[in-house]
C-alpha cells in the first residue's frame, strides 16, 4: 500500500511517500481501506515530536480517517497514528459508523474539529444562551465549526477571530455577528468594542500574545478555553489575576473525551446528527493526494489555509 512515513523528525520534508506491506488485522481489529484523511494543525506538531502525546520512529502520521471495512461498513475514527496511508488496522471499538446522509469529506471534516467544537464549549467552555464568545481561529476546521455550534446553542454573541478578508466573510457567513482581525496589535481592545463588553467564553488556539491579549477580555466568572498553541509560545497566569477577575483558564484536549465513552459517544452523536440533518456544515478547504502532502503542512503551519484540508489515498 502507499502511505507517508517518517525516519525522522522535522518539517514537511521528512515526510515521504512508501510503499509498505498491507496491514493485518489483529483480534478484535478491523481493516479498513481509508477514502479520506483528515489533515489537522497537530499534524504539524506530531512530526516534529513536538504534540501532547509522543512520537516514536518510523511513523506513518495521521489521526483521523474515513472509510470502508473489510465487510463494507462506512466508518470513521480517531487513532494515535497511521492515517496518511492506503490502508489501516484499527480495534473495532474505535469505529464510528458514518449516517448514509453525511458524505465522505463531511465525515473526515467533523470527525475531529466537529467533536471538538462541541467538547469545547458543551463540556470545558459551558456556553450558556444569551452569553458571548470568541472563536479563535474561525477560519479554520475547528473554529468554522465551532461558530455554526456556538450559534446553534444560543450564544448571544459570536465574534470570529480570522486574518484577511476571505477568511472574514467566510467567518460571518457562518453566522459570527461580528469578525475581528487576529493578528491586530489591539486584539484586546477590537474585541471588546466588538461584542460591546467583556465576553463570556474564549476559545483560544494561538498562544503567546493572543493568549494575554483574549484573557483581558474576559469578565467576571469568564471562561478561557485553550485548544491550541499555534505560535509554540507557551504562556503562564498569575493566580491573583484569575481570582480579582473571578476567572476560569482551562485546556481541552480531544483524546481525553474520546477516553470518556459515555461523553464522547454523546457528543460524536449530536455532531453527526447535526450534519446530517444539514445543521452542521464543514468547510473543506480542498483534497489532495498523499503525494502533495508537504505542500498541505506548509500551507497549515503557514496559516494561508481555510477550513479542513483532507488526503485522498487514491490520488
Amino acid at each position: 500500500m502507499k502511505a507517508i512515513q517518517i525516519e525522522e523528525f522535522g518539517g514537511p520534508e521528512v515526510m515521504e511517500l512508501v510503499e509498505l506491506p498491507d496491514p493485518v488485522p489483529a483480534d478484535g481489529e478491523r481493516l479498513v481501506t481509508i477514502t479520506r484523511t483528515g489533515v489537522n494543525f497537530s499534524d504539524t506538531h506530531i512530526t516534529n515530536d513536538q504534540y501532547v502525546a509522543r512520537q516514536e520512529l518510523p511513523l506513518v502520521p495521521g489521526i483521523e480517517f474515513v472509510g470502508v471495512t473489510d465487510d463494507g461498513r462506512r466508518v470513521a475514527a480517531v487513532v494515535p497514528n497511521g492515517a496518511y496511508a492506503e490502508k489501516i488496522a484499527v480495534p473495532e471499538s474505535v469505529l464510528v459508523d458514518i449516517p448514509d446522509e453525511v458524505d465522505d469529506e463531511q465525515a473526515a471534516g467533523i470527525m475531529i474539529q466537529g467533536v471538538t467544537a462541541d467538547g469545547v464549549l458543551r463540556i470545558s467552555g459551558r456556553l450558556a444562551p444569551g452569553e458571548t464568545v470568541v472563536v479563535g481561529a474561525a477560519a479554520g476546521g475547528t473554529g468554522s465549526l465551532a461558530v455554526q455550534v456556538a450559534r446553534s446553542m444560543g450564544a448571544g454573541k459570536v465574534i470570529g477571530l480570522a486574518s484577511g478578508e476571505e477568511k472574514q466573510k467566510l467567518v460571518l457567513g457562518l453566522g459570527a455577528d461580528a469578525v475581528v482581525d487576529s493578528r491586530s496589535e489591539n486584539l484586546r481592545e477590537e474585541v471588546l468594542e466588538a461584542s460591546g463588553g467583556p465576553v463570556d467564553v474564549v476559545l483560544e488556539m494561538a498562544g503567546g500574545e493572543s493568549f494575554e491579549q483574549l484573557l483581558g477580555t474576559l469578565g467576571p466568572f469568564g471562561r478561557m478555553v485553550v485548544v491550541g498553541i499555534a505560535t509554540r509560545e507557551q504562556n503562564q497566569v498569575r493566580t491573583g489575576k484569575l481570582l480579582k477577575g473571578s476567572l476560569t483558564v482551562t485546556g481541552f484536549w480531544l483524546m481525553h473525551l474520546l477516553a470518556r465513552p459515555d461523553l464522547a459517544r454523546v457528543s460524536i452523536d449530536r455532531v453527526f446528527g447535526a450534519t446530517a440533518r444539514g445543521d452542521l456544515e464543514a468547510v473543506v478547504g480542498g483534497t489532495y493526494g498523499l503525494s502533495e502532502v508537504r505542500r498541505v503542512h506548509r500551507d497549515i503551519a503557514g496559516r494561508k489555509t481555510i477550513g479542513k484540508l483532507l488526503l485522498d489515498p487514491t490520488r
